[in-house]
């Protein structure tokens, strides 16, 4: 399938993919002859009903639908291996244009677009430095004062404001997203509606989303910025942490959750192992 690529200013990718009309109608047929095999009619076995009997008792939304969900995908990967990406995240899709099968010509065809992105580039700066600045003065000895450590919070503080990185904006408004969700499903638990939560919070919605928006924004550069550190200073996970991390849950339950989880334990483990670096700078 034809495709064209653009690097958006926000650090979105965005793919305009054209399925071609021989593509839609044998899809679009592929579909309706699926029904046929599937379909018992009054009068018929399963699947000798005559296929423009079981068409006619189907919409036209609902195989478009189906016919959708085969092209979109296949039309995806094919941009993607076309274009040499590695996306970090499943696409937004957005159909721009659905021609009726029936009327389709060779000029025309079916279209959409997928906005993705990659891993965003990442500059550390002198982190190292700006961390040292931090973490210096706990090592200063004083008679008879106590050697007070920095908090983690002012070494991230640090961290994030040596480093330079665009975070693509569908991966900020992704990760917005679900902070939100978590926070709506924690207000019905509470028995509340959004309404008494923002009046308890003084905010309005948008507020509220750009309050998040900045969190995301500052977690995610936090979490390619620690990727990025464990790479250039080959920090990594062994499997006996892992294991060791695994025995140590509270209960069964906890140990199976992270036994089908290794991959994402490792990552927390990997991430806190950064954190211990950079305290120790």
């Amino acid at each position: 399938m034809p495709s064209t690529l653009k690097r958006l200013d926000n650090g979105n990718i965005e793919l305009t993919i054209t399925i071609p009309s021989d593509r839609v109608v044998k899809t679009w047929d592929e579909v309706v002859d699926e029904y046929v095999k599937n379909t018992t009619l009054p009068g018929f076995r399963k699947g000798k009903a005559p296929r423009k009997m079981v068409e006619g008792k189907l919409s036209a939304d609902t195989i478009q639908e189906e016919t959708l969900k085969k092209l979109l995908p296949q039309g995806y990967v094919e941009a993607v291996k076309e274009h040499n990406l590695n996306p970090i995240l499943n696409p937004k899709i957005h159909v721009e244009k659905i021609e009726d099968p029936q009327a389709l010509s060779e000029s025309k065809s079916w279209q959409f677009t997928a906005t993705t992105c990659e891993t965003p580039k990442i500059s550390l700066g002198t982190y190292k430095k700006a961390i040292v600045d931090v973490t210096a003065k706990s090592k200063i000895v004083i008679p008879g004062k106590e050697q007070v450590s920095p908090s983690l919070d002012e070494i991230i503080k640090a961290l994030l404001g040596a480093v330079s990185i665009q975070i693509p904006k569908i991966l900020v408004d992704t990760e917005t997203d679900r902070l939100l969700a978590q926070t709506l499903d924690e207000v019905k638990r509470l028995g509340l509606t959004l309404d008494q939560y923002l009046a308890s919070t003084g905010k309005s919605a948008q507020q509220l989303r750009d309050d998040y928006a900045k969190k995301a924004q500052d977690d995610l550069t936090l979490e390619f910025a620690l990727g990025r550190i464990a790479e250039d200073e080959h920090i990594v996970v062994e499997q006996k942490e892992i294991d060791e991390a695994i025995q140590k849950a509270k209960d069964g339950t906890e140990r199976d959750n992270l036994e089908k989880n290794r991959y994402l334990l490792a990552s927390i483990l990997r991430q806190q192992k950064t954190l211990d670096f950079l305290k120790n700078l």
